[in-house]
């Protein structure tokens, strides 16, 4: 399963994949992905600050899912076009390591990106930051794991 999430990872929001045309709940943004058995929905509310949850279901069976809660911390210095920008490299090379989690940095020439967390797929908490010199302008909450009935 975890090689799924990464590959849904990949595909969807880092790819710049186009959500579909009617979301499951009222103003969010959806954005799937099946392959197989195993469904993927990253579903999330806002742009510049946001919230979202991504969930995978085996057939109709939920199996897995996290959430996060993203913001810009200084807009004077950095803007949301700009997060995007940097998230979508740095996560693209991330996964391309085969993984989603763990201790990653990326340089880029609009911020530093930084991610922390514990745990593995099956539970975990986690930040993500970009910073700009000493400062952070940006961070992102997240947490989830396994689905058990």
């Amino acid at each position: 399963m975890e090689s799924f999430i990464i590959e849904a990872k990949a595909v969807t929001y880092v790819s710049s994949k186009v959500p579909a045309p009617m979301a499951t709940r009222i103003g969010a943004t959806d954005i799937p992905y099946e392959k197989g058995r195993f469904r993927y929905l990253d579903s999330y509310y806002g742009g510049t600050d946001f919230l979202g949850q991504e969930v995978v279901w085996d057939d109709t069976t939920p199996v897995w899912a996290m959430n996060y809660y993203g913001r810009i911390l200084d807009a004077e210095r950095f803007d949301g076009g700009r997060a995007g920008t940097v998230i979508k490299q740095a996560l693209t090379a991330l996964y391309q390591e085969k993984r989603f989690l763990g201790g990653f940095t990326y340089l880029h020439p609009l911020g530093e990106y930084v991610d922390q967390s514990v745990g593995d797929y099956r539970s975990f908490l986690g930040v993500e930051r970009i910073r700009m010199g000493e400062r952070v302008v940006y961070q992102l909450d997240y947490q989830g794991g396994l689905i058990k009935p």
